[in-house]
């Protein structure tokens, strides 16, 4: 069996102008993960832009607005491998207008780059993405202090701007934060190590990203599988064939587990997983699969497969995090569909109870309106009951979105506490 190798979503975040798309060609250019033709059309655009160098922006700028104006809008996923990582990079923006972005980029990551010009230290941004991705609980920071050619290379600048990063984010709820000195236009520190630092005498930042620990990032203790579709495949072969197809969000499910399905509380076993045409013996997460159960019972699509003795939290009222991605503001007492795991229901938000303001982490309880880009914590009431975990303990069962009925837009994103 070919041995799979892991893959490791991470984002970029900082704000403007500090570098995140020259860093990120930079790292595609280094590890070899360009062609010639992208090579050649850069290189020609950098020449008619009258740009001196090679301008490794431009790979990931791929909106015509933002290259005129030489900023990231959108977010950008690029994709490449090293013999070791596959790696997903979702290059956000960094512009305050741009939150909801950058919070769906970072969502699904397992690290989170943040960069710091070393001109200018930590700046309102910086504290914002910090406190960002330690909302999306995202389990690595790499801090990258970027453009030190223009400082010299000096050490002095590197510690400050460590200790003003370090003062902030012990407030957050951040485990592994690492800084690395770069110069993301020379490739100081980015794939071998710089001779400009001999001072700094810990790893480059493609080390880091190869060498992560990610495989704790799942949570491999509460079993949760929400249920997608149900496999029915009307051929002779497979006659009395039902299966369950989903993506397991959490937990080992093994051949002859007691487990419990949820709404109807009936308990009954595992009689086979199957991925594809194989039968395994244990699925884990993010593995796609489909579960047959000993006895027939009615499950369908939204319902979820649990162990009996380790339940998720049952209930109609949920405390959410939210944030705010339309135009129009958030509607207290106003309805609409909540789509969480595979269910989607109807519901009302109940509550603001306050508004965040990132930069200061100040908390302002008078505050209802709720404007694009927002972050506030409210309640929330479902016309059914929902199996939820906290956001902290899994990722998939613990976030949810909120979808207006009438235009049927992704209004905003929401994490359970």
């Amino acid at each position: 069996m070919e041995k799979h190798t892991e893959l490791l979503r991470f984002t970029t975040a900082g704000s403007v102008d500090d570098g995140k798309s020259t860093l990120i060609g930079r790292l595609l250019y280094d590890s070899k993960s360009i062609f010639e033709d992208q090579y050649e059309a850069i290189k020609s655009t950098s020449e008619k832009m009258g740009d001196g160098s090679l301008n490794l922006a431009l790979l990931t700028d791929g909106l015509k607005a933002e290259r005129e104006q030489g900023i990231t809008i959108d977010v950008a996923y690029r994709y490449f491998a090293t013999p070791k990582r596959k790696f997903i990079i979702a290059d956000t923006p960094g512009h305050i207008q741009y939150t909801r972005n950058m919070v769906t980029g970072a969502s699904t990551a397992n690290a989170a780059l943040i960069l710091i010009d070393a001109r200018k230290g930590v700046v309102e941004q910086t504290r914002r993405h910090a406190f960002l991705a330690s909302l999306l609980q995202i389990p690595h920071l790499l801090v990258c202090i970027n453009k030190m050619d223009l400082v010299d290379y000096q050490e002095e600048v590197f510690e400050q701007i460590k200790n003003d990063f370090s003062e902030f984010s012990h407030k957050l709820d951040v485990n592994d934060v690492r800084f690395i000195p770069i110069s993301a236009l020379n490739g100081d520190n980015l794939v071998e190590e710089s001779k400009q630092m001999p001072w700094y005498h810990g790893s480059t930042l493609l080390y880091h990203l190869e060498n992560i620990h990610i495989g704790s990032d799942h949570n491999l203790i509460d079993c949760r599988f929400p249920v997608q579709y149900v496999v029915r495949p009307y051929q002779d072969q497979y006659h009395d064939y039902r299966g369950y197809a989903g993506r397991i969000a959490g937990g080992v499910f093994k051949k002859g587990d007691e487990i419990m399905l949820l709404p109807s509380g009936f308990t009954t076993q595992i009689a086979g997983i199957d991925i594809y045409e194989n039968e395994v013996e244990e699925a884990w997460p993010p593995q796609s699969v489909t579960l047959r159960l000993a006895d027939e019972y009615d499950l369908s699509r939204g319902d979820m497969i649990v162990r009996k003795n380790n339940l998720p939290k049952i209930g109609q009222d949920l405390e959410v995090m939210l944030c705010w991605f339309n135009e129009k503001p958030l509607a207290l007492r106003g309805k609409y569909t909540l789509m969480h795991t595979t269910k989607a229901i109807r519901c009302m938000v109940k509550e603001i109870r306050y508004k965040l303001d990132i930069n200061t982490l100040h908390r302002n309880e008078e505050e209802t309106q709720i404007n694009m880009n927002d972050i506030c914590r409210v309640v929330i009431r479902t016309t059914q009951p929902l199996f939820y975990d906290s956001y902290r303990q899994n990722r998939i069962t613990g976030s949810l979105i909120l979808v207006d009925e009438a235009t049927n837009e992704t209004v905003a994103a929401g994490m359970i506490i």
